[in-house]
């Protein structure tokens, strides 16, 4: 019986030593993972703000064009930008104000599914000085956004191809 209970104390001496060596192998993974984590490439939040520009202006052609299907892109291309800022740029005053142009962006959105220019050109207006109000909110006031008055893309056409109105 003594040989017995020999026999299985060195097997649970044993099983508990290599169960230490598997713990601190594992942690050994994890702290390189939460390094890598730490270390990998996010976008900032002025990569962000660039890119709502771009659409921003890409949107007005595309609403003075009555290209609705590309508004209607540009619109949600926006609202993808600003999701993406409150997920990667958590905590910030700019991330907690940016909600203010949603109601700016619905309008937008019911002036592009009722296909009204008018509408879009008030509702556009409206985004642009949300847009402002929120630079001023947050003490960026010096970047001020206005209505583009020449298309910085020479490599797109913003008319609607004839079977897609």
């Amino acid at each position: 019986m003594r040989k017995i209970f020999l026999i299985l104390l060195t097997f649970g001496l044993f099983a508990c030593n290599q169960q230490k060596d598997n713990t601190k192998i594992l942690q050994n993974r994890i702290d390189s993972l939460e390094i890598k984590i730490a270390n990998t490439y996010k976008p900032g939040f002025g990569d962000f703000m660039s890119s709502i520009q771009a659409h921003h202006s890409k949107l007005w052609f595309a609403g003075q064009n009555q290209n609705w299907k590309l508004a209607d892109f540009e619109v949600h291309e926006i609202m993808e930008a600003i999701e993406d800022i409150q997920k990667f740029q958590a905590g910030r005053k700019e991330t907690e104000m940016i909600g203010m142009i949603n109601p700016a962006l619905d309008s937008i959105n019911n002036a592009i599914e009722k296909k009204d220019p008018v509408l879009f050109e008030n509702s556009y207006t409206l985004l642009t000085i949300s847009c402002n109000k929120c630079h001023q909110a947050v003490d960026l006031g010096y970047n001020v956004v206005k209505t583009p008055d020449s298309s910085p893309f020479s490599n797109q056409d913003f008319k609607p191809l004839k079977d897609s109105k």
